[in-house]
């Protein structure tokens, strides 16, 4: 069975509460109002990294956004990309764990990088521990991946929190 099909059977869970506490370590829980991400250039961002890109609503530096409106928006945003995520996802034997990895790389590098990363590749072609290993990791095992921003220089610099989460997500994808 695709995992479109386990997700409309219930096997597999759209923005499970495991899932959304788990970007919730990673994407600011409790930011109420709307803050310029130095990470990501000033983009506009609120809730657990809802930015303009994927909220149906304007997303503007200083606006509050209630608790209820962080959960509804985070619900939409999380299921949207789950969905978007499982149309690349080929491999029938993605668990839980490993699809709620992926959506948090989705949702943190967007959806589209996701789906054409190596990781997923690996994982496609049933090689899920390395593809797993491939969210945090380059070939050679030793060299960060996903985990450097572009300075307003245009040099790549590396962030250790972003390379935290990519070895959180590797962490979770490997249960």
């Amino acid at each position: 069975m695709s995992l479109r099909g386990r997700i409309q059977a219930g096997a597999i869970a759209l923005a499970s509460a495991s899932l959304l506490t788990f970007l919730g370590t990673w994407e600011g829980q409790g930011r109420n109002t709307v803050y310029a991400d130095n990470l990501a250039r000033g983009l506009p961002t609120v809730c657990k990294g809802i930015t303009r890109h994927t909220s149906p609503f304007p997303v503007v530096v200083g606006d509050y956004w209630s608790d209820a409106r962080c959960a509804e928006v985070e619900q939409l945003v999380i299921g949207k990309s789950q969905l978007q995520l499982a149309d690349c996802i080929t491999n029938p034997n993605v668990g839980q764990n490993t699809f709620d990895a992926l959506t948090s790389h989705g949702h943190n590098v967007g959806v589209p990088s996701t789906c054409a990363s190596r990781a997923m590749g690996l994982i496609n072609a049933g090689r899920i521990a390395e593809g797993c290993k491939a969210l945090a990791w380059a070939p050679d095992g030793k060299t960060p991946v996903w985990a450097f921003v572009t300075d307003a220089s245009g040099r790549k610099q590396f962030v250790q929190g972003l390379h935290n989460r990519r070895l959180a997500e590797m962490e979770l994808c490997l249960k």
